[in-house]
């Protein structure tokens, strides 16, 4: 009876320990989701577009930087030595393209006419020398003058007439001026020559590496004297703005959430402070959790993506940072 009593009363304290555990264990918050992730931003990887040798490097690592901030330079001698015989070549350019709109000058024109009669006279001359050599040769029955005499005297006649309708021509020309297929030709390689100065000048401009936004300097991975090209970037630079926690949800958790839903975000750094978000980003696909992600769920289940854009004013949020993230979401 004593044992039957003893075994009674253990079920009894039992009994009272678990109800008192029931009623005192901590509820747990339905209408709050608490996700585990790490901070991001985006970064920028600065690289020079041409092969040139590097002169001056400007910034450090860990320095703020503003959008336009040169951050280093190339070497420019040699562009700039192009540039000027392109404007060299541009400026020579630009003047036969001028002679030719101008036209002919008067003393040309005047210049073409006189050797037009000049080889008038000539051609005169020899038509008058090779009607006589004709002439002598008929009352002469050919005895006075030889047949080789008056062939020469034909072929020169026939000389100076064709050197006569070339001086006229050639002064038609100079009357007439430059045809308007060599002006547009020479525009065109005026043209030609603008867009070369361009892109030197372009190019000039590309040999100071400046900072495309607000950022920091993560890394610094080139100095002056090292050769640089495309392939090779000069600075990394961390973006200041946005930043935002990249965490995962379960799909069981995914209906309780949607963009534009307000988030609290805490770091182990800070305890006690949060800083305000909101659910940026969620991802249509899923997959398996990350080898990072910190859940208390097992690693092979599937989750979604999530964005939680944080603002950041006073920046103290670090990439890679580990983070938690609170969002008051429905059940």
């Amino acid at each position: 009876m004593n044992k039957k009593f003893v075994g009674i009363t253990i079920v009894l304290a039992a009994a009272m320990a678990a109800g008192a555990w029931y009623w005192s264990r901590p509820v747990a918050n339905d209408t709050e989701l608490v996700l585990y992730g790490n901070v991001d931003l985006r970064q920028v990887a600065l690289a020079f577009p041409a092969s040139e040798r590097v002169v001056r490097v400007l910034a450090e690592e860990g320095q703020k930087v503003q959008a336009g901030q040169v951050l280093a330079e190339l070497d420019t001698r040699g562009l700039r030595l192009r540039l000027a015989e392109a404007e060299a070549q541009a400026a020579a350019q630009q003047q036969v393209l001028a002679r030719l709109k101008a036209g002919t000058r008067v003393e040309e024109v005047a210049q073409a006419r006189a050797r037009t009669g000049a080889a008038q006279a000539d051609a005169e001359l020899a038509r008058q020398q090779m009607e006589r050599a004709l002439a002598v040769q008929q009352d002469s029955n050919g005895r006075a003058i030889s047949q080789q005499d008056v062939d020469a005297a034909r072929a020169r006649a026939t000389s100076a007439q064709a050197a006569l309708e070339q001086a006229r021509q050639g002064q038609q020309l100079a009357q007439h001026g430059a045809r308007r297929e060599d002006i547009a030709q020479a525009q065109a390689q005026l043209d030609a020559a603008h867009a070369a100065i361009a892109l030197l000048q372009y190019q000039l401009g590309e040999a100071a590496l400046k900072a495309p936004v607000d950022a920091v300097v993560r890394a610094r991975l080139m100095e002056a004297g090292d050769m640089a090209s495309p392939q090779r970037p000069v600075y990394t630079l961390a973006m200041a703005d946005p930043k935002w926690v990249r965490t995962y949800v379960r799909e069981a958790d995914l209906g309780r959430i949607k963009p534009g839903m307000a988030a609290s975000i805490s770091i182990d750094s800070q305890p006690g402070r949060t800083l305000a978000g909101k659910v940026g980003y969620i991802s249509s696909v899923a997959e398996f959790t990350p080898k990072t992600v910190q859940t208390e769920e097992l690693r092979t289940a599937l989750v979604y993506e999530v964005r939680v854009l944080a603002e950041d004013k006073a920046d103290v949020l670090r990439m890679g940072m580990p983070a938690t993230v609170r969002i008051a979401a429905g059940r």
